[in-house]
């Protein structure tokens, strides 16, 4: 069994358009809040993770991001590691601290994921960024997928990802009877979650048909099925058994497990073998848990239908049940199993170096009963699922996380 890995201090910065800040301001505040909610100082650090996609693109700053913004912060002088693995990027680092602690290479470790991506000069560069998320060498194939799965040439105005999301799914409307009216649920839902969440970029409620009569995007995505482009920062303090001991941290979260996985070549319609169903299935394996007994979800929604996708693919429900479980209420905060209480990439945004982070961050609010008017009652398991960039026929990396809160 492997050593215990704690959670002893989160904080996100709110999400949004914050076009006066810049990587370092949002990194400082998001160490000083979590250290300040481990209780611990800059010097109780022994090394840190950071995670960040869009500065080298953005800005230029292609090589010691962690270094640069980190020292702003007051973090200097021990073993700092630069992380860029897509969306996953924040999981990613999660996934490396934790490594070396359980190792016994560290027992304070920080872990820190922040973004700037909203500049009114740059569009071009922001558009280009997400492009380079596929095989730039081979961008036919990504486009031969597209039209293979009955999508659309992807459109000047929007990210390749929204193209290659509405692709999939039509075949999962064909295939499984998934309607759009399903998509606007999810939306529906998350949205109403997020007016709950101060730090979400968005608050603003949506019914359903409000959702399916907002601007269309691609089809049949409208714009409140589609996560924004968003700023913001999220950090996390770990430490070991050891160190746990020695701090006394009672409001403490157990990092159960965190799986790691990359693309496989498989067939388009192969679900069972999903980057993400196989993330879930190492993930609970090690976590000794089923699906069963997991009691709050964060997905990467950066559409609706990855929602309704992740949904079967953590193994809340089968392919073909989602529309009827959400007609029940089963995914919205008071159901069987909540999914995005936080909002969501729809609602909470989508600062693509924070979000796997901040998603962690969500999960130990909800753990420690601390999430007021989105508190899922009685939550005890959360489970975060966080995916990256295209390969072949699917995210190109996932990892997927599980957490244990105290006995309450």
């Amino acid at each position: 069994m492997s050593p215990s890995v704690h959670i002893i201090g989160a904080s996100m910065t709110p999400f949004g358009k914050r076009l006066d800040d810049t990587v370092k301001t949002l990194t400082s505040q998001a160490v000083a809040e979590a250290l300040q909610d481990a209780g611990l100082q800059q010097g109780d650090i022994q090394s840190a993770w950071f995670s960040n996609t869009r500065q080298p693109m953005l800005e230029g700053q292609n090589t010691i991001r962690g270094q640069i913004a980190l020292r702003a912060a007051g973090i200097e002088g021990v073993p700092i590691i630069n992380v860029e693995n897509a969306c996953a990027s924040g999981s990613t680092a999660t996934h490396q601290a934790m490594t070396a602690i359980r190792a016994g290479m560290v027992d304070v470790a920080l872990v820190v994921g922040a973004e700037k991506m909203v500049y009114k000069d740059r569009p071009e560069k922001v558009a280009a960024a997400f492009a380079g998320g596929t095989d730039i060498h081979d961008r036919q194939s990504v486009l031969d997928y597209i039209v293979s799965m009955g999508g659309e040439a992807p459109g000047p105005d929007r990210s390749v990802f929204m193209d290659l999301y509405a692709a999939q799914a039509k075949v999962h409307m064909e295939r499984f009877g998934t309607t759009q009216e399903d998509f606007a649920r999810v939306a529906a839902n998350t949205h109403c979650h997020g007016q709950h969440n101060p730090k979400a970029q968005y608050h603003t409620p949506f019914t359903v048909e409000e959702v399916l009569a907002d601007k269309p995007v691609v089809d049949p995505f409208t714009r409140a099925m589609c996560a924004p482009v968003s700023d913001g920062a999220a950090a996390l303090v770990l430490c070991s058994d050891k160190a746990l001991m020695r701090l006394g941290q009672s409001r403490a979260i157990r990092l159960r497990s965190l799986s790691l996985l990359s693309t496989t070549a498989r067939d388009k319609l192969d679900y069972e073998n999903h980057i993400s169903r196989r993330a879930a299935e190492a993930a609970y394996a090690e976590a000794s848990i089923d699906a069963r007994d997991v009691d709050v979800v964060e997905v990467h929604d950066a559409t609706a239908f990855s929602t309704v996708q992740q949904i079967e693919n953590l193994g809340l429900c089968a392919p073909g049940e989602v529309g009827g479980r959400l007609s029940d209420g089963d995914f919205k905060l008071g159901g069987k199993t909540p999914v995005n209480p936080s909002g969501g990439l729809l609602a909470k945004g989508h600062p693509v170096g924070a979000t796997g982070i901040a998603q962690l961050y969500e999960l130990v609010t909800q753990l420690r009963g601390e999430a007021g008017a989105r508190q899922v009652a009685g939550a005890r398991i959360g489970v975060a699922e966080n995916g990256g960039g295209f390969l072949g026929v699917e995210e190109g990396v996932t990892t997927v996380t599980v957490l244990e809160g105290p006995q309450r």
